[in-house]
């Protein structure tokens, strides 16, 4: 059984975050709202226990985690080396859904880092997760609480919908904030590299940083090329629907038009086409769910309607997609990696 408590997240329950530090000091599994996505959280420095992350998601033991702190003097705990990057980083965007890589100390158990020598750690910007961190008394690694490759959860719903009777506790603080997770960037090499776009802009961290770059990864799969990950959500396709998804990118007009030829054809093979939209343009598909206009609106509602188009029952869903500047280079990352880079010109 999981137990399920719904609380304030402004105002927690003292009582359900004694209960959940508890299960996290035992060796189990809590879902818990963060200002990005739900995260599956188990104590970082208990090997079992984050072992048990692993086989709940059905998650590679090559992907790692991203390890949670309450207070920024933990990093110190975690990292041999924090370079002056990162002191900036934590005094600018700490808690917040920025993730740093930096070189690990032993102490750092090999399982929670993907057997990298690297550790990946943020401190996020929600009472919730916060409250249950200092409670627990250790770092929480904690990836997104769903099963791997599926939607990011949102809301507990979506956790309880891939992990009902797999996880100990969930906390169900309504939904997060952004709807993406958190922006990673290495800072152990010269100059840092995104390697996962996310909540937090390229634009800005650079308005911090002397320089920042873009992992080749941001922008092709890893496999092409010889590319190869550094960290989580690079290797493996991620964030995907039970229904083929294809990202239509063009000019507004364009895209409309592809995507009308695209449910026609799907139409004529008795296939149920879905639609994601962005510009607020009008389809005659079997299901449409409107992400919003504003990237934000976007960020936020993009897994949950992914989610709703699987309930919906539809065989192909077609997105259009969106420029790539500022939040978009993070929806469109996503949307490629859903899709399994099926991405159409039109």
């Amino acid at each position: 059984m999981t137990e399920v408590y719904k609380v304030n997240p402004l105002r927690p329950s003292k009582a359900v975050l004694r209960r959940a530090a508890e299960v996290i000091k035992k060796g189990g599994l809590v879902a818990f709202p963060t200002e990005t996505v739900y995260g599956l959280g188990a104590d970082a420095l208990n090997p079992e226990a984050v072992g048990k992350i692993f086989s709940s998601k059905e998650r590679p033991p090559d992907n790692p985690l991203i390890v949670h702190v309450a207070d920024k003097s933990k990093v110190y705990d975690l990292a041999g080396k924090v370079p002056e990057e990162a002191t900036v980083l934590m005094k600018a965007f700490f808690p917040g859904p920025l993730t740093i890589i930096l070189e690990k100390k032993p102490t750092v158990p090999d399982i929670t880092t993907g057997y990298l020598p690297t550790v990946a750690i943020r401190m996020p910007d929600h009472i919730v997760a916060l409250a249950l961190i200092e409670k627990a008394g250790t770092p929480i690694a904690a990836p997104s609480a769903n099963k791997a490759g599926r939607p990011s959860p949102t809301k507990a719903e979506h956790v309880l919908e891939d992990l009902y009777g797999e996880v100990d506790l969930v906390i169900d603080g309504g939904p997060t904030k952004f709807g993406l997770e958190s922006t990673v960037i290495d800072l152990t090499v010269d100059p840092p590299q995104i390697l996962r776009p996310g909540a937090m802009t390229v634009e800005t961290l650079r308005g911090v940083l002397r320089e920042v770059c873009f992992h080749p990864a941001v922008l092709k799969r890893v496999g092409d090329e010889g590319l190869f990950a550094k960290s989580l959500g690079m290797k493996y396709r991620h964030y995907a629907p039970k229904a083929d998804l294809i990202v239509i990118v063009g000019k507004d007009r364009d895209v409309q038009s592809r995507i009308n030829d695209l449910i026609r054809d799907l139409n004529a093979k008795r296939l149920k086409a879905g639609v994601a939209v962005t510009t607020g343009k009008k389809y005659k598909a079997h299901h449409t769910e409107e992400l919003g206009e504003s990237k934000e609106d976007i960020a936020k509602s993009l897994f949950s309607a992914l989610r709703r188009f699987d309930k919906a029952g539809v065989n192909v869903i077609l997105a259009e997609g969106i420029d790539e500047e500022g939040l978009g280079l993070a929806i469109m990352n996503r949307l490629k990696k859903a899709s399994g880079y099926r991405v159409l010109r039109a």
